[in-house]
């Protein structure tokens, strides 16, 4: 009852309510100091990742560069012996063979080498050809025409190989591009960092397209350790040469510099790209019927006729 009593006197609970009111005080004071900032340690920990994922790609950038194939000695020897690159190269050889798909020195070597060998070799066989072999019995000047022919033939061969493997290049990368978009959309809403990001993009889409895989795992080295993330997306720019990537590189370097929603252009780049493509198709399905006339004349109507004029002649014949 004793402490019942004191439990119920008002000077005991208005004691007990006051020490209530300061604790609260002191609590709401001090809170801001004493609770951690969260944002704060969430940009510590992004930052620590991002630090990580530099670490992993430059590793895996010194393992790919240790597996780099050198320029083979007899074609450096002879392009630094006639300095080929001084006449032979030009001041956008480097992009052209990027575009192709070829990069390192051992690339722009062999195509220096090859420059100068390709007409000698196309000059020595159509010399050998026609004046010693004297196979085609024809004029002198015209057998000179013939070689002078073949030497242009030969200057040109590597650059026209060259052009046919960019294009072949540009059109894989032009017809995965959609898909590529669309998973990179996917991993941006998530929430990934457009490192971590391309990252997944590029293992995701290996099974399906290896130069895009490529393309993305280069890119998100660059995006490691160059000083300046715009360079890694102008570089991915000019390595495809392709309008509808340009356009997706503009867009990141914008979210990049003015912080606009990077979401909403993955999106409408990614079906402006799956039209482009249907219209590409419709185009290639609309100049059928106009290729397919020809073969239709030299080889269904002539089969054609015979077939229904054979029964007409063998009757014409047995009434004889």
């Amino acid at each position: 009852m004793q402490y019942l009593s004191q439990a119920i006197d008002p000077y005991f609970l208005g004691s007990v309510l006051a020490a209530i009111a300061v604790a609260a005080t002191v609590f709401t004071l001090a809170q801001p100091f004493v609770e951690p900032d969260r944002l704060n340690g969430r940009m510590k920990s992004v930052g620590r990742e991002r630090d990580r994922i530099r670490v992993r790609e430059r590793e895996r950038l010194n393992q790919k560069a240790s597996l780099r194939q050198e320029p083979k000695a007899y074609m450096k020897q002879v392009v630094d012996r006639l300095r080929l690159d001084n006449w032979l190269g030009t001041e956008d050889v480097k992009n052209k063979l990027m575009m192709a798909g070829y990069r390192g020195p051992q690339a722009e070597i062999a195509f220096l080498f090859f420059r100068l060998v390709v007409p000698i070799a196309f000059f020595v066989l159509a010399v050998v050809y026609l004046f010693v072999l004297q196979v085609l019995d024809q004029p002198l000047m015209v057998r000179l025409g013939i070689v002078v022919v073949a030497l242009y033939l030969g200057i040109k061969a590597p650059e026209v190989f060259l052009r046919n493997q960019t294009a072949k290049r540009q059109a894989i990368i032009q017809r995965n591009w959609p898909d590529t978009l669309d998973l990179l959309l996917i991993c941006v809403e998530s929430g990934m960092a457009i490192e971590a990001a391309f990252r997944r993009v590029g293992v995701e889409i290996a099974n399906q397209c290896m130069t895009l895989a490529e393309e993305m795992a280069l890119t998100t080295a660059e995006l490691s350790y160059l000083s300046d993330r715009r360079i890694a997306y102008e570089n991915l720019a000019n390595r495809t040469g392709l309008e509808s990537v340009k356009n997706i590189t503009t867009a990141l370097i914008q979210a990049e510099r003015y912080g606009t929603p990077v979401g909403q252009a993955l999106r409408v780049l990614s079906q402006e790209s799956r039209d482009q493509r249907m219209n590409e198709a419709e185009k290639k399905a609309a100049a059928l019927p106009p290729k397919l006339t020809v073969p239709m004349i030299l080889f269904f109507l002539p089969v054609l006729f015979v077939v229904i004029l054979t029964p007409a002649m063998v009757q014409v014949f047995n009434m004889k």
